[in-house]
C-alpha cells in the first residue's frame, strides 16, 4: 500500500499548454544565466534586475516607476525599493534560507518591510488578518513550499503569487510581498538561482491583462486558472528577456 499523499498541485501540470510553458520560461532563465556577460558578471544584472523589478512592482500598485526626486516622494515605490533590499547580496541569501524553512516568517518580514511607514500600527505589520480561513491557507502554501509538491519550479511560482494575491493577507502591501514571494520562489527552487529575472514587467506593462488573469485564478475554474498560470509562465519567460537586454549593455 502506497501511503504517500497525493501532490495537490500535480493535476495543474496537465492543464492545456501549462507543461509547455513552464518548461519555456524554465529554459529562457537558464539561456541568461548562462550569457557571457553573466559568467562573472552576473550580480551586474541581478542588481538591475531587482530594481526595475522593484519599479515595475511599485508601477502594478500604482505607484511612481520613477526614481528622480522630480516626481516627489511615492510611498508605493518606497515601500516597493525596500523590499527589493531583501533581494539582493547576503540579504538574499539570508532570505532563501528562511523562506525555504519558514516562509510564513519570511513573509512577515517581507510585510514588515513593505509596510511600515507613517500611518502604519505597528501591531498590525507582519501579522496576517484574522479572517476565517487565511491562517490555514498560508500553512498550506506553506506546505507546498517546504516540499508538499514536487510540480516544475514555474508552476509552484505561479501557485505562490496566485494564492498570495487572492489572499491578501496582510492587508497592506499585499501585492508587493506577493511578488517578491514569486522571485523567492525562483531562487530557492533553483529556476532563477541568481535573480537575474526582470517578470514584474510585464504584469506593468499591461495591467489588465494581469488583473483578469489573476481573477481567473480566484475564480477556481480550469480556464481561469490555466489562464494565470500561462500568464504567470510567459512574464518569467519575458523577464528572461529583459535580463538578456540587461547583460547585452553590461558586457557591450
Amino acid at each position: 500500500m502506497n501511503s504517500t499523499p497525493a501532490d495537490p498541485l500535480a493535476p495543474l501540470v496537465d492543464l492545456p499548454g501549462v507543461s509547455e510553458a513552464s518548461e519555456a520560461a524554465r529554459s529562457a532563465l537558464a539561456t541568461v544565466h548562462r550569457h557571457p556577460a553573466n559568467r562573472r558578471g552576473w550580480a551586474t544584472t541581478a542588481a538591475e534586475s531587482v530594481l526595475r523589478g522593484a519599479r515595475a512592482s511599485a508601477g502594478v500598485e500604482g505607484g511612481s516607476v520613477r526614481l528622480d526626486d522630480d516626481g516627489g516622494h511615492d510611498d508605493v515605490l518606497a515601500s516597493a525599493l525596500r523590499v527589493a533590499g531583501e533581494l539582493t547580496g547576503e540579504s538574499l541569501d539570508r532570505a532563501v534560507a528562511v523562506w525555504t524553512r519558514s516562509p510564513l516568517q519570511e513573509l512577515a518580514h517581507l510585510h514588515l518591510l513593505a509596510a511600515s511607514g507613517p500611518g502604519v500600527e505597528e501591531g498590525t505589520l507582519g501579522r496576517p488578518r484574522p479572517d476565517q480561513g487565511i491562517a490555514e491557507r498560508l500553512q498550506g502554501l506553506a506546505e507546498l513550499i517546504t516540499g508538499g509538491t514536487r510540480v516544475p519550479a514555474p508552476i509552484l511560482a505561479s501557485v505562490v503569487l496566485g494564492e498570495l494575491t487572492a489572499l491578501e493577507p496582510f492587508g497592506s502591501a499585499d501585492g508587493i510581498v506577493a511578488r517578491a514571494a514569486f522571485r523567492l520562489v525562483c531562487v530557492s527552487t533553483g529556476l532563477d538561482p541568481r535573480c537575474l529575472g526582470v517578470p514584474e514587467v510585464t504584469f506593468y506593462r499591461d495591467p489588465a491583462a494581469h488583473l483578469e488573469a489573476a481573477e481567473g485564478f480566484v475564480s477556481g475554474t480550469e480556464e481561469g486558472v490555466t489562464a494565470w498560470l500561462l500568464h504567470c509562465c510567459r512574464a518569467l519567460e519575458a523577464g528572461a528577456r529583459e535580463a538578456t537586454s540587461i547583460a547585452d549593455a553590461a558586457g557591450a
